[in-house]
């Protein structure tokens, strides 16, 4: 008991926010390697994207099972396994030479490690240490915590390659992320506590009832578009800048704009989630992620309109986070919320890996990304309009039969 006396709600929100900021601020490094490292290797930008995008692929596949696991036998062991699997991966892709290679190391086994370590299961243990009426607010802190690894890492990566080149930075940040592996003990949980707690609910039960429910449904497909968009500018964005005669550091500054802006986003849109409809607060941010696109691809190209832009789709970048998960919370309970919003993101990472595969494959055939800035416009959309008729009542479950 005494030792668990540190482990305060506040302590899991500052370690759970430092290993996303380790965890998700070195994966959005890896735009940053694609054109270094395709000209060193002699491969196309298809091949660093299909590496890339089974990396987020099978993030989002390993996301319901590392959720499942974390739910039920604890958060840390997750996180110290995913720690130790994203160190080994990122030493290998250094290591690495042909687009097989890549598909192991950059693909396979960081998405695995991405998916012991991402939103889903931080957000598990978070939301259950915190009292429903402070949990979309909580969530969104946690979230901004991972976007300012993306502003923080971002120069740290470029720094890397620029000073040591791609192969020693790779390496540093393995040893980077191990990091992880103390912060995991502030999210140790009394699970025989909450067995107590909670509804009797089997995970099997929690899956079939959440996948039954037209609005789960209806949310998961409007997260696929956000993993699209965000994926796509996320890795292809320096490429496409650097097409239109931009310098890398326009590119880096762009991204970085993007982790800055995305740490006041998502904390804005978690703090609203707690004061406003959660469903039409999603429609309203896919809707105006379309606007800023369509504006900027309309617009002369600049470095102002690069910053303007980066500014404000980072402000949206992460906002969809906090509220799936907090409506999910706000549904479901938190028991399974690690399960059920990994499941959810399972969703998000297929979309993912049609927007970075896609835009490296319609990039080598078009010898442009146009056709692939428009997709994106109009899933964006579609994404706002599915989000529109979700039911976000708490749901309603048989009371347990009496003898």
């Amino acid at each position: 008991m005494i030792a668990a006396r540190w482990r305060t709600p506040n302590m899991v929100l500052f370690c759970g926010g430092i290993i996303l900021t380790i965890a998700l601020g070195v994966r959005h490094n890896f735009g940053l390697y694609l054109q270094p490292m395709t000209q060193d290797l002699g491969i196309g930008r298809e091949a660093f994207s299909f590496a890339i995008a089974i990396q987020n692929l099978i993030y989002g596949f390993a996301q319901p099972f590392t959720g499942m696991i974390a739910d039920k036998f604890g958060t840390a062991r997750v996180l110290i396994g995913g720690a130790i699997l994203y160190a080994v991966g990122l030493a290998l892709m250094s290591l690495s030479s042909t687009s097989w290679e890549l598909n192991l190391s950059s693909g396979l086994l960081i998405g695995i490690a991405l998916g012991c370590s991402g939103f889903s299961i931080v957000f598990g243990v978070v939301g259950r240490a915190v009292p429903a009426e402070k949990r979309s607010t909580a969530l969104g802190i946690v979230g901004a915590a991972g976007s300012f690894g993306q502003f923080i890492m971002l120069p740290y990566g470029q720094t890397l390659i620029t000073q040591l080149g791609w192969h020693t930075a790779l390496l540093i940040l393995a040893a980077t992320v191990l990091i992880i592996v103390p912060l995991s003990g502030a999210l140790v949980e009394d699970k025989k506590a909450q067995a107590q707690r909670f509804h009797k609910q089997s995970i099997r039960e929690a899956l079939r009832e959440a996948f039954s429910h037209r609005g789960y449904i209806l949310l998961c497909l409007g997260y696929t578009v956000c993993g699209f968009q965000l994926m796509f500018i996320s890795v292809h964005f320096p490429a496409y800048l650097l097409d239109q005669r931009m310098t890398p550091q326009v590119g880096m500054t762009a991204l970085a704009l993007i982790g800055l802006f995305n740490i006041f986003g998502s904390y804005t849109w978690g703090w609203l989630g707690n004061r406003y409809r959660k469903h039409y607060l999603l429609s309203l941010l896919y809707f105006i992620r379309a606007v800023g696109i369509a504006i900027f691809i309309a617009l002369p190209l600049s470095p102002l309109t690069v910053f303007v832009f980066a500014a404000t789709i980072g402000f949206l970048w992460l906002g969809t986070v906090p509220l799936t998960n907090g409506l999910i919370a706000q549904v479901f309970g938190t028991q399974y919320l690690s399960t059920l919003g990994g499941s959810a993101f399972l969703f998000h990472q297929v979309g993912s890996f049609m927007g970075v595969w896609l835009a490296g494959y319609l990039y080598d055939t078009t010898g442009s990304y146009t056709l692939m800035w428009t997709l994106t416009i109009a899933m964006g959309v579609l994404a706002a309009l599915l989000n529109l008729p979700i039911d976000e009542r708490q749901i309603t479950r048989p009371a347990p039969a009496t003898a």
